[in-house]
């Protein structure tokens, strides 16, 4: 018998929320929180993992805070999240 995953129960506790004791919706969302908290890490083939420990020196970074700028900059590059540019000689109309 599968053992359905932690996302499934999440949505059925959602689907049935009058029904489910708080102690049962503590264990979910604690369990929710662990794979949240532990899912931070992505594996890179060599050459790409050497990039980046040389990129994340280079910036004074983290490995993780550097993939999260270069994910960032690439998505408002290409118009998925918006671009938040200020120049630094302009006016900023009382905006910092």
């Amino acid at each position: 018998m599968d053992t359905p995953d932690t996302a499934t129960v999440l949505e059925d506790a959602a689907d049935r929320i009058a029904d489910i004791s708080r102690a049962d919706l503590q264990i979910m969302l604690r369990r929710a929180a662990l794979l949240l908290r532990n899912s931070g890490s992505i594996a890179f083939e060599n050459d790409m993992e050497e990039a980046l420990r040389d990129l994340s020196g280079e910036f004074g970074m983290t490995r993780n805070d550097t993939i999260r700028f270069i994910v960032r900059e690439w998505m408002e590059k290409n118009t998925y999240l918006p671009v938040h540019d200020l120049e630094e000689d302009g006016d900023v109309d009382g905006e910092a």
